[in-house]
């Protein structure tokens, strides 16, 4: 058996105190705890943010989709520096003290913003790729009057319609070449002047960047050309004048003259009949005329 001393005090007996048993808090309150400890945090960093003048803005644009805005604002709440998250997945830095607009790709925008962030208005943009456009903007895409200069040396002044050259313009290649006239959907389309570097230059009529309808085709080496085109060259009636003075009147087949028309020489002799592939096939003169007719480049 176990022996167990009793402690004795003045002869009486002590009897040992019993120890009180830990208690342990509930798993349940435990997490009660957690939570709050959380919340409190959660409310101290956001009084804190809110202190500091951060928000978070979601505005919804004219045409459809949104734009996210977190960063800081003024007094009076509006957005002045922080970032934006566009609905398209593009993302930017806005300094609105500087009108400026970093997106994550690359392009740099300087200019007029309007109320939900958006490009509007004037402005410049530098796109990554070393092209600039500098003109007029709405509601984020190039709208109204500019210029654009290519990274390559082109350049186009004139008319945009929701970021496509649209209207009334000139697009001027590096080589020296230039177009001035109507555009649509970023082609030439209606009437116009092409001047080609070599001094050749045409004013007519185009169909989605073609020559088509009626023009005058003026040639480098001081040939004309007046009449119908289509599909870019020269098709149905029309006159071939060339420098040295002969002149061809009549139909023409992918540049060459092709069915019926007159060919008269310089020196007065005429022929009248049938050509084929640029080469007189029928007619009623005695000598066949010379038929080197030119070509636009």
């Amino acid at each position: 058996m176990k022996s167990y001393e009793v402690e004795v005090q003045d002869g009486v007996p002590i009897t040992p105190k019993r120890k009180k048993a830990k208690k342990h808090l509930s798993t349940r309150r435990i997490l009660l705890y957690a939570f709050l400890a959380a919340l409190i945090c959660v409310l101290g960093i956001a009084a804190a943010i809110y202190a500091y003048g951060l928000r978070y803005i979601k505005i919804d644009t004219e045409i459809g989709g949104y734009v996210k805005f977190f960063g800081t604002v003024d007094s009076q709440g509006v957005p002045y520096k922080g970032k934006l998250y566009y609905s398209d997945g593009t993302t930017g830095e806005v300094d609105m003290l500087n009108h400026r607009v970093k997106f994550s790709n690359g392009d740099e925008y300087e200019g007029a913003l309007n109320y939900a962030l958006r490009m509007d208005g004037e402005g410049t943009m530098k796109y990554a790729t070393g092209d600039i456009y500098t003109g007029t903007f709405k509601d984020g895409v190039i709208s109204g009057e500019g210029t654009i200069s290519y990274a390559n040396g082109d350049e186009y002044k004139g008319t945009f319609v929701n970021g496509q050259k649209e209207g009334d313009g000139v697009y001027t290649w590096f080589d020296g070449s230039a177009y001035t006239g109507h555009f649509s959907a970023n082609k030439k389309d209606g009437f116009g002047t092409y001047r080609w570097s070599d001094g050749s230059y045409y004013t007519g009529t185009y169909v989605a960047d073609l020559k088509s309808g009626t023009g005058i085709f003026h040639y480098s080496n001081g040939d004309i050309y007046s009449g119908e085109f289509s599909n870019d060259a020269r098709n149905g009636e029309g006159t071939y004048t060339w420098s040295n003075g002969d002149e061809y009147t009549g139909t023409f087949l992918n540049n060459e003259m092709n069915g019926h028309g007159i060919y008269r020489f310089a020196s007065g002799r005429t022929f009248e009949g049938e050509f084929r592939n640029g080469s007189l096939v029928r007619d009623s003169g005695t000598d066949e005329p010379q038929t080197d007719s030119g070509s636009e480049g």
